[in-house]
């Protein structure tokens, strides 16, 4: 592989400001319907006290999980020594902090009373997950950073690796906290489950992965670069083996639960009886999130073109969306079962399915934290060198992968 080059992009033209624009709108949008639910209260939200996790916790979730997996590129590199992937790293690490900071703006902006976080950063009860999850996120932005600040540094390019390394270590760490919030939830029959820790970290491969494509896709196709089909493929095929994991762990996780008696009614809710939940199940995520985005990954012709590619991507992000609010509404939509193996009555809703649609303030809300990333992003490559002036075959000596 030769030297690669990096620089910044253009940042004088009228369409980056544009984009930038559009953006920083859909991030004022976002920031003003927060401000609203604050002002109107909980009751304008399609939330209730059944279902405290809404769209916002959907989308907050699926991006501080896609960072994660965004900076597998740089760790294949860095870690497992696979120099491919090399002049990746730096825009593969940008993304992952970017997706996580506007992951975790939603998140605040989502309390209700964002003040409270000074309460969350200052008094810790460390026996629970969320307290962990304040030192996972702060740790995984400042590692990050320190890692870019390795690879970006020529004095410091010996570090790389040892930063890398711990940045690899970390995030692991980061998403086994934010599978296991869900996975130390006993109360929940869809929650208690030990795999939901690896379930997560191979989601967030998959999302990363997905995300990162795209995101390459654009900036290259924004500002006239080549990108090679070689370094394509390897990045097509490693999505491919990604969502197939994915699948296979959620074969598990259903497998298990309906081996085991006390999760038969949930198994049968999320499966066949739940309405929109089983929809996005079968549908959504299984059929467009997973088994289309397979075929035009591996089938011939369909592999051969770059559209197919960004539509797998595109598709994997859709159906991952769907999975985490099958996962995360659906889950608190199901009746809690308070004595198990009897039966009780009340007024308060007790064996009934949680209903909730989220109103376009949460929706809003979900897209401004995306907006917020994607401008993370798009000032990062204009103002500091994260691409390569080329990422053609002929400038890393790279051969196509044939599948």
């Amino acid at each position: 592989m030769e030297t690669v080059r990096f620089s910044t992009i253009d940042a004088r033209s009228a369409q980056y400001w544009v984009l930038l624009g559009l953006l920083a709108f859909g991030a004022l949008v976002g920031y003003l319907a927060a401000h609203h639910m604050d002002v109107e209260g909980h009751h304008i939200t399609g939330m209730n006290n059944q279902i405290v996790w809404g769209f916002p916790h959907v989308v907050a979730v699926f991006l501080i999980v896609a960072a994660s997996g965004a900076l597998n590129v740089a760790s294949i590199s860095s870690v497992f020594g696979k120099i491919d992937y090399k002049p990746l790293a730096r825009l593969s690490a940008l993304l992952a902090i970017a997706l996580l900071v506007g992951g975790l703006i939603i998140l605040v902006l989502d309390l209700g009373r964002p003040d409270r976080l000074i309460v969350a950063m200052t008094v810790y009860n460390f026996k629970s997950i969320f307290a962990w999850n304040i030192f996972l996120y702060v740790g995984f932005i400042f590692i990050t950073a320190v890692y870019l600040w390795m690879m970006m540094e020529r004095k410091m390019n010996r570090f790389t690796r040892s930063a890398g390394f711990a940045a690899f270590i970390w995030r692991l760490i980061l998403t086994t906290g934010t599978g296991s919030i869900f996975g130390f939830l006993v109360a929940r029959q869809a929650y208690d489950a030990a795999i939901m820790a690896p379930l997560f970290i191979i989601m967030s491969f998959s999302f990363g992965l997905a995300v990162f494509i795209l995101v390459l896709q654009a900036s290259y196709a924004w500002t006239r670069r080549q990108l090679g089909d070689a370094i394509m493929d390897k990045l097509r095929v490693l999505l491919g083996i990604f969502i197939a994991a994915v699948f296979y762990f959620v074969l598990v996780y259903h497998l298990t639960n309906l081996y085991a008696t006390e999760h038969h009614g949930v198994e049968r809710f999320i499966l066949v009886d739940g309405g929109i939940y089983t929809f996005l199940f079968w549908v959504a995520q299984i059929f467009i999130g997973s088994v289309v985005p397979l075929a035009l990954i591996f089938v011939k012709p369909l592999n051969q073109s770059r559209h197919m590619i960004s539509l797998a991507a595109l598709l994997v992000i859709a159906g991952g969306l769907a999975q985490l609010y099958v996962i995360i509404i659906g889950g608190q939509a199901y009746p809690l079962v308070l004595f198990p193996g009897m039966e009780e009555s009340s007024s308060f809703f007790d064996g009934v399915v949680g209903q909730y649609a989220p109103s376009i303030f949460e929706i809003l809300l979900g897209v401004g934290g995306v907006c917020v990333a994607l401008i993370i992003v798009t000032v990062g490559i204009a103002i500091l060198e994260f691409l390569p002036e080329s990422l053609s075959d002929k400038a890393l000596r790279l051969d196509p992968v044939t599948s």
